[in-house]
């Protein structure tokens, strides 16, 4: 069984992709963890090493190759934010989700996470996403807006994170039968 959960910063991914593995008993790989060792591989700080990935692709390359090699062995839930893409553009046997979120909830969520204003979050979260279009866009031809291969979209303003949970372990069960 292949779950992948993705979204922007803020949508409630992380909690998703939580409830998702728990109930399931599926490993659960986040992306930001392999980032994160990426980093460490690198001998460089989180945020030094964001700085150096958005003018080097290799590093997007090298994430998503880790996380498709993962994603070939089954068993698990990957969160990222092309763990869908990933997946399809692999003809992988999968459940692709994507959380949607509004602006204004997700900003006050990472306000919340991070420490910072909502206004400084809004700004943030805008800027990424603009960032995180253009990148996936040249890296990979991918359209990070585009729905279309998501299984199920979900949206985190209205549903709390138990009843998209329980959306995506029903979805997995018929899938996988």
């Amino acid at each position: 069984m292949l779950i992948t959960i993705s979204g922007l910063p803020g949508a409630g991914t992380t909690t998703t992709s939580r409830l998702v593995s728990a109930a399931l008993e599926l490993e659960r790989v986040p992306g930001g963890e392999v980032f994160r060792q990426l980093a460490v591989e690198a001998g460089m700080s989180l945020a030094l090493f964001g700085v150096y990935a958005q003018d080097h692709p290799e590093i997007d390359r090298e994430l998503d190759h880790r996380l498709e090699t993962r994603a070939r062995l089954g068993g698990c839930v990957i969160e990222a934010r092309l763990a869908g893409w990933l997946a399809q553009q692999a003809g992988l046997a999968s459940v692709r989700v994507w959380v949607h979120c509004d602006d204004a909830e997700r900003a006050r969520r990472v306000a919340e996470r991070d420490g910072t204003s909502v206004a400084e979050a809004l700004a943030d979260n805008a800027e990424r996403a603009a960032v995180e279009q253009r990148r996936y866009h040249s890296v990979y031809g991918i359209d990070l807006l585009d729905q279309s291969i998501y299984d199920l979209v979900l949206d985190s303003s209205r549903e709390p994170p138990e009843v998209m949970a329980e959306a995506i372990i029903a979805r997995s069960r018929a899938r996988f039968a």
